[in-house]
């Protein structure tokens, strides 16, 4: 059992000699932790560098992937080889995760197993149906529309690979938060659209 902690983990990938990447090699590094070090994993790289053009869209394939697996269950992560064989540049990478890694470990300090039914089967299916709705609208092309839902997607990964309740809870709350929003936001785009049309139409 490897007993590295997952900012060691993915610290040590980056460390490597070879100047690519590729996805195969961080499935393979993260191991038993499966489903939550993935989704942990691409929800932080989301946040850091989702603003490039075209990059939410790329990340968001293999996140709808694992929340797909996790609503059904599957017990090994799959990936197909087109995804797998998929490469950044291993400095980019290592810049990347510079970002994240001192608020990455303070975290890992708090964080414990407890509050197991957060962290259930039946809360695991519930958690790969949010994920799909979130990847879905972080792969949306909007201008810094990424960021919240790859922080809840990292959330609720990180909560999972160490079993703790509580930060799945706080995906939860952050998922509710993000809902009202996106609701609200729909409510005032809709009554701006409508209203400009019935303007519209009194001119004509």
């Amino acid at each position: 059992t490897d007993t590295r902690t997952f900012s060691q983990v993915i610290e040590d990938i980056g460390a490597r000699d070879e100047p690519k990447l590729y996805l195969s090699e961080l499935i393979n590094g993260f191991g038993e932790r499966g489903f939550g070090a993935m989704l942990l994993f691409f929800g932080l790289v989301s946040v850091v560098i989702g603003a490039v053009p075209g990059t939410t869209t790329v990340l968001g394939a293999p996140i709808l992937l694992i929340a797909i697996q996790l609503v059904f269950r599957r017990d090994q992560l799959w990936m197909p080889s087109w995804i797998l064989k998929r490469s950044i540049d291993r400095a980019t990478y290592r810049n990347a995760i510079g970002k994240i890694m001192k608020p990455l470990r303070k975290v890992e300090r708090l964080s414990r197993p407890r509050l197991s039914i957060m962290s259930s089967d039946a809360s695991e299916m519930l958690i790969g149906l949010a994920c799909i709705v979130l990847c879905l609208i972080l792969m949306l092309p909007i201008t810094g529309g990424n960021l919240v839902p790859s922080l809840i997607v990292a959330a609720f990964g990180f909560g999972l690979m160490q079993r703790d309740g509580a930060i799945i809870i706080a995906g939860w709350i952050g998922t509710a938060g993000f809902g009202v929003f996106v609701w609200l936001a729909w409510e005032l785009i809709s009554r701006v659209v409508l209203a400009t049309w019935e303007w519209a139409t009194t001119l004509f």
